[in-house]
């Protein structure tokens, strides 16, 4: 079946088989920052922007994509860089395989609450799985950038 969507701002059109997830569909076109941790929708590493609504690519098939706007980290790098050095700072990023599922959850957090609590940074990280960090690490970061844009 042949699908056409806008993948990072590009429009593409290809051949797909109908059981293709949009995860796999996003690696065979080079969006490598979309990792697959589990395959269960679980662990938020294959999040992307699905018309600007965070989803896991995971439980998604490519076909649904046909005819909308799909962004991975790819196409996120200029928003990405205000925070992820805040990240780095706190070592959250000892291994970086979760890195970017963060921070797309994040990038999408910020854009429906920009001051939320670290109450609520939890509640909407909760859904992305970490083996080396205990997830302060990622909140203390997430803090730090949004008290940094509150002093300018």
């Amino acid at each position: 079946m042949d699908i056409t969507l806008t993948l990072n701002g590009k429009k593409i059109t290809d051949q797909i088989d109908p059981d293709l997830t949009l995860f796999d569909f996003l690696r065979s076109h080079n969006c490598f920052s979309v990792k697959c941790g589990c395959e269960t929708s679980n662990c938020g590493l294959c999040t992307v922007f699905f018309d600007d609504t965070p989803v896991l690519s995971c439980s998604v098939l490519a076909a649904r994509a046909s005819g909308h706007k799909i962004t991975t980290l790819e196409g996120l790098q200029d928003e990405a860089k205000e925070f992820v050095g805040f990240i780095a700072d706190q070592g959250a990023d000892q291994c970086g395989f979760c890195n970017p599922g963060f921070v797309m959850n994040t990038i999408a957090l910020l854009r429906e609450n920009p001051d939320p609590t670290d109450d609520e940074i939890r509640q909407y990280l909760s859904g992305n799985l970490c083996r080396c960090s205990g997830y302060e690490g990622q909140l203390r970061g997430i803090r730090s950038f949004l008290d940094s844009r509150k002093n300018k």
